[in-house]
């Protein structure tokens, strides 16, 4: 299903609401669900990492929902490139996943895609003349640890570096090689794999000194815990190249790029955000040391190291220890040492880190005379100018480039939007130089993330439709009633009700009602929470007094409480009730001109609150390592032994005095 226009192909909605659906199985049922669903972050940066291009043939040997192929298809698309002629190919074991990845493929307008249901391992379906069909580019995340059986294996000559052990749940290398045959000559491969397959030893070794001997692996990047579904450990993406001799600069060496403190925490499951595939991608495409983040290996080292491919014996990212300087401690002062190694963090607000300390030698600094806890106030202070240079910065980019949006609806060309808005962002707002390039590319790329629909529906049906749009999300949460409860329990009926009040075109729209509504809950709040502190019965011993506490209530005044509580109570309640209406009736008296600038100002608080949030970040590192300075040496070692020597003089008075001396 897709819809076509002159300049672009627009897929169909339907697609991204099937793959949040997939998703959130995935998130809800465990293992099972994590078999076939790869994180939308890892997947994306895979995608990235091989740069699928126009007629190249992409392959996925375990295709689960087929989320691999899409994202590549995607990635064309999203630089502008015509991914009509784009093979997608791919294979799965489970009939039921592989039923999911057709209906996939379908819901994202891809009617031609080769898929196969079979074991890959055992059987793999796309043969040209009888011998394995090649692939440009393969993207896969083959299942964790099986076990196989070589007996009836077709096609083994895919194994030319051996057969790990059949049991021992070991068939991932196996995998790897099959990714391996099925590559052209100058074809790329990424393969998730566990961090058992970089160092176990036995046939296990030998398949990887076989592998790393001809050239054909290329990088092993690291990443985070518990990223994936069903399974907490860390995993490793392993890039595959073909045959073809690789670059001089490249030749018998491996790229590795530990990113495993790359992620953002989440409740249940950690996430691989754009900023940090964005430095994976970057680290990887320069292949370039790196200090404590990526390392270039030549095969002479990894051979005294028997092929062992532990990612930390390469490029250990373990933070150093924090110093502690001696003398400092006894006497006072801050190492300058410490205040240069942090200069950076300073340095990124225009912030000398000199000037916030008093020169005492050649080695130390004191803090200023105004005390540590005066200069640690200032901070914010001193940052707010380079904090209001990025706010400007933003703001002329928004005004210059925000353009692209409003002739979105005419020009239909949304991934040149994309490219524009993403790209000039980075360039426009670095030279201020708070955020890196990586930070940068993280912020907007992630907003991009959360806003592409809208933009998308912008270029289909116009701001008119992204208003509309809007409303019916906000009212279909509404919808929902007693005949969701087998589905939906009462409390994730109210909480997507009130997720709905909360939608970011709200305050825009309704402001008054919004600051009307808070009042009245604050009220109601206020009024429960003290007829709550009148209901609790006095304890015993309070019982035995004979007269009540100066704030205890008469019962006059609890019914009176009750009444004023009942009755806020219902005010909310009739509040809450007009909230559709007033809602409907505010879309109702836009104009064009109004509903172009509800979107454009909804969009821009999107970003401009992904970027603050950025930089807030920014700013605690530095005023974190200024409060740190002064938790180690704000005090010394001489100034608690007076202390201590001062309250046992003073003990000793007091046990004197006591006649225990």
């Amino acid at each position: 299903m897709r819809l076509r226009n002159e300049d672009f192909e627009f897929p169909d909605l339907l697609g991204a609401a099937y793959e949040y659906l997939i998703a959130q199985f995935a998130d809800s049922a465990g293992k099972k669900g994590g078999e076939f669903y790869t994180p939308r972050g890892v997947v994306r940066m895979m995608v990235s990492l091989v740069k699928p291009r126009p007629g190249m043939a992409v392959y996925d040997p375990c295709a689960g929902s087929g989320g691999m192929l899409i994202h590549a298809k995607e990635y064309i698309d999203e630089h502008g490139l015509d991914s009509r002629d784009l093979t997608l190919a791919g294979q799965e074991y489970n009939g039921g996943t592989w039923a999911v990845s057709k209906m996939n493929m379908i819901l994202h307008g891809v009617l031609n895609a080769l898929l196969e249901n079979d074991d890959t391992l055992a059987e793999p379906k796309h043969l040209n003349g009888g011998e394995l069909a090649r692939f440009d580019r393969v993207l896969t995340n083959p299942p964790f640890s099986l076990n196989y059986s070589a007996t009836d294996m077709k096609h083994k000559e895919r194994f030319k570096y051996g057969y790990a052990p059949e049991t021992g749940k070991k068939a991932d290398l196996m995998f790897a090689q099959h990714v391996l045959a099925v590559l052209t000559p100058d074809g790329i491969g990424a393969t998730v794999m566990p961090h058992g397959v970089l160092f176990r030893g036995g046939k296990e070794q030998e398949i990887r000194k076989g592998i790393i001997q001809d050239d054909r692996l290329e990088a092993v990047i690291g990443l985070a815990p518990n990223l994936f579904y069903g399974t907490g450990i860390p995993a490793c993406i392993l890039v595959l190249r073909g045959t073809d001799p690789r670059p001089a600069a490249r030749h018998n060496k491996v790229l590795f790029i530990n990113a495993d403190r790359e992620f953002t925490a989440g409740r249940a499951q950690n996430y691989l955000d754009p900023q940090h595939a964005e430095k994976i991608v970057a680290a990887y495409e320069s292949y370039e040391d790196i200090p404590g983040f990526a390392r270039v290996v030549d095969i002479e080292e990894l051979r005294e190291n028997d092929f062992n491919l532990n990612i930390r014996r390469y490029v250990d990212n373990t933070p150093p220890p924090e110093p502690q300087d001696v003398r400092a401690h006894l006497h006072g002062g801050i190492p300058k040492s410490e205040v240069k190694a942090k200069a950076g963090l300073f340095r990124a607000f225009g912030i000398d880190p000199a000037t916030l300390f008093a020169e005492r030698d050649a080695d130390y600094f004191d803090f200023l005379p105004e005390g540590w806890q005066a200069t640690a106030s200032r901070l914010p202070g001193l940052a707010a100018p380079a904090e209001a240079r990025l706010r400007a910065a933003f703001a002329e980019w928004w005004v210059r480039h925000s353009k692209r949006l409003i002739e979105l609806p005419d020009t239909h060309k949304v991934m040149e939007v994309r490219a524009d808005l993403l790209d000039s962002f980075v360039t426009e707002l670095l030279p201020v130089g708070i955020l890196d390039r990586f930070e940068l590319a993280g912020v907007v790329a992630a907003w991009w993330g959360e806003a592409q629909y809208d933009i998308k529906t912008l270029g289909l049906n116009g701001f008119e439709g992204v208003v509309e749009g809007w409303l019916t999300t906000i009212e279909s949460a509404f919808e929902l009633d007693e005949e969701e409860l087998e589905y939906w329990d009462k409390a994730k009926i109210a909480s997507e009700k009130r997720k709905a009040r909360d939608h970011r075109v709200v305050p825009a729209l309704i402001p008054d009602y919004l600051a009307e509504l808070d009042e009245a809950e604050a009220a109601y709040a206020e009024l429960n929470a003290q007829l709550k502190a009148a209901a609790v019965k006095p304890s015993e011993e309070d019982e035995e007094v004979d007269e009540p506490a100066e704030d205890q209530l008469s019962e006059a005044e609890i019914k009176a409480l009750k009444s004023r509580t009942a009755a806020a109570k219902k005010k909310v309640s009739a509040l809450k009730e007009h909230f559709l209406p007033r809602l409907r009736m505010a879309v109702g008296a836009l104009d064009e001109s109004s509903r172009r600038d509800l979107v454009l100002e909804v969009l821009r608080l999107q970003l401009s609150t992904r970027l603050e949030s950025r930089t807030a970040v920014a700013r605690r590192l530095f005023e974190t390592a200024f409060h740190t300075w002064a938790d180690k040496y704000a005090v010394t070692l001489r100034h608690l032994e007076a202390q201590r020597d001062a309250a046992t003089s003073q003990l000793n008075i007091y046990l004197k005095e006591l006649g225990y001396a």
